[in-house]
């Protein structure tokens, strides 16, 4: 064992005549273990949100989206989706026709987007068709006399006051030219299924019918408004999106999910960048635990610094017994918090700790996950902050002068 690190260890360990060093030492190693402890639970749970969001989301849109710049759409899609379905990294596809309708059901009525699927398609590149709460899937696939079948959200359910069985009325503005005026064309639909996404503005405004009973209101035959692409990596969507333009040829763009939702994701990246911040300043307080405990340190141990540098010990040697002092009081209290954050954190998501209303935040319980890079980088923080708290007071006490610190001893 180094020389400089025995003597640090031993400062650590012994007991001292003066107890408040000790309670300082003490409440020193607690600063850091609470601001570790809480920097790992808050990011578990800024992880934990953003899986969940990322999850959701993902099953409630595609991961590439191709459409035309144009508002055209997308005439002889097959041979197109044929085409592009062989790009590397392109696991599924699905067309898609949407457009703006009036949904009515007696004296309500509500603007939603009505999607045109096909269901055998679209489930392989999103799952929320299969969040269903009432009716099935299979209902798509189905005809009715005189109506066309239609899923709903369950907040565009709630609205209108309508269960699976019941009929509503679809009104689409792409109507019927008269010689007097644009006649708006109706059409109705059957509810067969109400999903569940988990996220309001799907839940309100979002409705599914099959591809063709969308081309037969809107009068586009053969046409569609999307390609959608499902990846084997989502964080290569950027890259896969690319070439699926430049097959796609002249005249098409492409988004992703993550342009899609970019808002979502910059505010949860702002909340953890807030976080670390605000947590951060547990460590600043912790770290200026350090300086005071080794401040008073130094103004004990000045007679044996004196005697350590009246046998041979260099100047170095002073400085980092007491710089290992500090960092041995930050690597403890690190070790500490990492073991308790990440404890809090498999307990927390193991046994469901903090309850949430489903109806209102779409989850059971708070969502912990705790990534490991997050504690190496955490980790190594805090050991920084303990370093520059010891820098001040080390280097006092390497300067200090044996000759008069002993000349009345």
């Amino acid at each position: 064992m180094r020389f400089e690190f025995f003597v640090a260890l031993r400062y650590l360990k012994a007991k001292r005549r003066q107890a408040a060093i000790s309670v300082i030492t003490v409440i020193s190693v607690l600063g850091v273990m609470a601001g570790v402890c809480a920097l790992v639970v808050a990011l578990a749970i800024n992880n934990g949100f953003r899986r969940e969001l990322e999850q959701r989301l993902l099953g409630a849109t595609a991961d590439v989206t191709l459409l035309r710049a144009s508002s055209d759409g997308i005439a002889r899609y097959e041979d197109l989706t044929e085409r592009l379905s062989h790009l590397p990294h392109v696991v599924a596809t699905a067309p898609a026709l949407y457009e703006q309708v009036l949904v009515s059901s007696h004296s309500r009525a509500q603007g939603v987007v009505l999607k045109g699927v096909d269901p055998e398609r679209e489930v392989r590149v999103g799952d929320l068709l299969m969040r269903l709460r009432e009716g099935s899937l299979d209902g798509l696939r189905q005809s009715y006399p005189n109506a066309d079948p239609v899923i709903i959200g369950k907040e565009l359910a709630k609205a209108l006051g309508v269960f699976v069985g019941d009929t509503v009325l679809v009104t689409s503005p792409q109507g019927y030219l008269t010689p007097l005026e644009v006649v708006p064309k109706f059409r109705h639909f059957r509810v067969v299924g109400v999903f569940d996404s988990g996220f309001y503005d799907f839940d309100a405004s979002w409705a599914f019918t099959n591809l063709n009973a969308a081309q037969r209101l809107f009068d586009l035959a053969n046409v569609v408004s999307v390609i959608q692409f499902k990846v084997d990596d989502i964080y290569q969507a950027q890259a896969v999106a690319e070439s699926i333009r430049q097959g796609a040829g002249a005249g098409f763009e492409t988004t992703t999910w993550m342009e899609q939702n970019r808002a979502l994701f910059s505010a949860l990246r702002l909340e953890r960048l807030v976080t670390i911040l605000t947590i951060g300043l547990i460590e600043l307080v912790a770290a200026l635990n350090i300086f005071i405990t080794l401040a008073m340190m130094v103004m004990e141990k000045n007679r044996d610094i004196a005697v350590l540098m009246s046998m041979g010990a260099r100047k170095r040697q002073v400085w980092a017994i007491f710089t290992l002092y500090g960092l041995l009081i930050g690597a403890v209290g690190t070790a500490l918090g990492l073991a308790l954050g990440y404890g809090a954190a498999w307990v927390g998501d193991r046994y469901k700790l903090i309850p949430l209303d489903p109806q209102i935040y779409a989850l059971a319980s708070v969502p912990f996950h705790a990534q490991p890079l997050d504690g190496v980088w955490i980790a190594l923080a805090a050991l920084a902050i303990s370093f520059l708290a010891t820098l001040y007071p080390a280097r006092a006490a390497a300067r200090l002068n044996p000759v008069e610190i002993l000349r009345y001893e």
